[in-house]
């Protein structure tokens, strides 16, 4: 805070904003961009990690494992992303709990479940009542990511597996001609064509990540939506030095920009990453290349 700061009573409307705009709660706001940026860089390869499994899992030839992948897909995409937001925070929660419990209290003889309460003992709360803020903030999101990556590994592994298909069975057929193993077809002929018409869907599925990242608020995490709201809402000057009326319409206006401006930027990233994978692939993409180099 600037030194001008000290009475705001005194301020003219633009030392006011100025000053109003560097107080330690709006930088909490200010972080909390970064931490929606910070989420979605470690989501976006755990939810792929999960697509590529679910996917392999789809196309496998063992039974249980085919129906096991083509379920986590179908049982996902069927169910409003809200509701699995909200019911794996909570499961996930108890259930490294409940293993904390068995492993830590065996010889804790109360029942865990309680009417509606989860009760397990004081030293398998997740995290411990003794632990500093930090520590509560990182469980809280590496549950968000958890939760994140289970619900949108499932859209892509979908995309993956439909990618996996479009790949021509006359190259895995000349692979297994020359004498190639099927994990050496897998990792060397299908896997590295199977990008070019997966990213397509991927770069979709990562635009409404980034439009989802708002339901960390739902998730009990102090992200964009949070700070708006608290920020924005009528002050008193019971509760701070610098009172002002309802400005959630600017707060949310800020958030709206922030969220164009990162589609936008992901759409110019994505799009010469496609250029650059479909350059000289038998693809519309490919395609559209060669005639543009042609004229």
């Amino acid at each position: 805070m600037f030194a001008h700061c000290t009475d705001p009573d005194t301020l003219t409307r633009v030392w006011w904003l100025t000053c109003y705009l560097t107080t330690g709660v709006h930088f909490s706001f200010y972080y909390s961009f970064f931490k929606v940026i910070g989420i979605l860089a470690v989501t976006a390869p755990v939810a792929l990690a999960f697509g590529f499994g679910g996917a392999m899992a789809a196309r496998s030839q063992i039974a249980p494992v085919s129906w096991f992948g083509k379920g986590y897909i179908s049982v996902v995409r069927g169910v409003p992303d809200i509701a699995f937001f909200l019911f794996f925070v909570i499961a996930l929660d108890q259930g490294f709990e409940w293993m904390r419990h068995q492993a830590l209290c065996p010889d804790w003889t109360d029942p865990i479940r309680q009417g509606n309460d989860f009760l397990v003992c004081p030293q398998a709360k997740l995290p411990l009542g003794t632990a500093p803020q930090t520590v509560h903030q990182l469980y809280a999101f590496a549950l968000a990511v958890i939760t994140f990556a289970i619900v949108f590994g499932a859209f892509a592994a979908n995309v993956l597996f439909g990618a996996m298909r479009a790949v021509p069975k006359a190259q895995l057929e000349t692979a297994e001609a020359y004498g190639m193993s099927p994990r050496q077809t897998f990792w060397r002929i299908l896997v590295p064509q199977m990008w070019v018409f997966a990213l397509p869907g991927l770069s979709n599925l990562w635009q409404v990540l980034i439009k989802a990242t708002p339901l960390l608020f739902l998730l009990g995490i102090e992200d964009v939506v949070y700070w708006a709201r608290e920020l924005g809402g009528t002050k008193t000057p019971q509760f701070t030095a610098y009172p002002h009326g309802d400005l959630r319409m600017w707060y949310f206006l800020a958030l709206l920009l922030f969220y164009l401006f990162m589609t936008w930027g992901s759409e110019k990233i994505l799009a010469r990453i496609m250029a650059r994978l479909t350059r000289g692939q038998a693809t519309s993409g490919g395609e559209a290349q060669r005639k543009g180099a042609a004229t």
